[in-house]
């Protein structure tokens, strides 16, 4: 029990610990530089960090079994490994875009957009159709900014 309490405590303790002891900490506890992540992933990787210190980590077969499961989604692709799951708006969404006077609206279903009564399967070929030129769907109608992070 002893043990337990003191796991709690420390975990407890990262809420009120300034930035820079958190930094501080995670040099000890991973032996690298903090990565330039928010405060928030900071405190959850390092509570994770201290009970997998304490407790022990994850089985070795429990790893394997997780990255198999990960090819398996993303064939081992970083690129679609780090593209968001939730870039496509919710279904029943109204999407609505004025372009040279014009208001448009676009219907978000399951599978598909709809626009003027016909279904798309993809914001960019609305866009498309819209301008006669080709764009990114998500920019077009303002889900996204056209900047990529750097």
């Amino acid at each position: 029990m002893m043990k337990d309490d003191g796991v709690l405590a420390r975990v407890a303790a990262l809420k009120t610990t300034s930035t820079p002891d958190l930094k501080a900490e995670w040099r000890k506890l991973f032996n690298a530089e903090p990565p330039p992540y928010n405060r928030r992933f900071l405190e959850s990787r390092l509570a994770y960090r201290i009970q997998e210190l304490a407790y022990g980590g994850l089985k070795s077969a429990t790893i394997k079994r997780l990255e198999a499961l990960g090819e398996q989604l993303d064939g081992g692709k970083i690129a679609v490994r780090k593209k968001r799951a939730d870039d496509r708006p919710i279904s029943g969404t109204r999407l609505i875009r004025e372009y040279q006077g014009i208001e448009h609206c676009v219907t978000v279903r399951d599978q598909d957009f709809e626009y003027q009564g016909r279904p798309y399967k993809s914001l960019s070929a609305i866009a498309r159709a819209i301008t006669g030129t080709r764009w990114n769907g998500l920019v077009f109608f303002g889900l996204k900014t056209g900047r990529t992070a750097a």
